[in-house]
């Protein structure tokens, strides 16, 4: 890393907001339509954006991500510049895990009442990230394509903007629902990974 990029990298650290902190002030900026409003779901965002098929200036992610101007990169004692931190170092954890240890990937899962997992925000923020370069991750969204396993199982949990299933209603037999239960996720976020680097680093300057 060079002096440059890890004096700002300690800064981002330093900068931070804590998780807990992120996530209400992703909470009280709902009515600015971020494309998060909870920690699971800049989890799974974050997760899709080093998997996917490009790679994409922390400007074009980022903003949507926390509804935030560019602008808010530029000032480093804002709520904005520590939320924007706290994102950029989870990505840069992401990113080293499933480098260096991919078997150590845990998606950040919210609890239901009951003690249960519930893994639907964490889709859902994935599926926001696919969205801002749906166009890229067309071979994955072919059913006829063998490799679409590898994102099915996060799609059967999202909704589109008027809030139906985005695949429709999952059929209702034992077999498709041990899949959705049994689904390996940062197995799968690994294979998506492998399956999109050559394409991907083809693409880079």
């Amino acid at each position: 890393m060079s002096p440059r990029r890890h004096k700002a990298s300690s800064s981002m650290a330093a900068a931070a907001m804590p998780l807990a902190e992120l996530d209400r002030w992703l909470q009280a900026r709902v009515d600015r339509l971020p494309a998060a409003t909870s920690i699971p779901m800049p989890d799974g965002y974050v997760a899709a954006i080093v998997a996917g098929p490009v790679s994409m200036s922390p400007l074009d992610w980022i903003c949507p991500l926390l509804a935030i101007d560019a602008d808010a990169f530029n000032h480093g004692d804002t709520p904005e510049f520590a939320a924007l931190s706290a994102v950029a170092l989870r990505h840069n954890d992401i990113s080293n895990v499933l480098t260096t240890a991919p078997d150590q990937f845990e998606p950040m899962h919210r609890r239901k009442p009951n003690g249960d997992v519930d893994p639907r925000p964490w889709y859902q923020g994935f599926y926001a990230a696919m969205r801002l370069r749906l166009p890229a991750w067309a071979p994955l969204l072919d059913g006829g394509n063998v490799n679409h396993g590898l994102v099915l199982p996060i799609l059967l949990h999202c909704r589109d903007d008027q809030g139906h299933p985005l695949l429709g209603l999952p059929p209702r037999d034992p077999e498709t629902g041990h899949f959705l239960r049994n689904a390996d996720i940062p197995a799968a976020v690994e294979a998506t990974r492998q399956y999109w680097m050559p394409i991907r680093y083809a693409r880079a300057p």
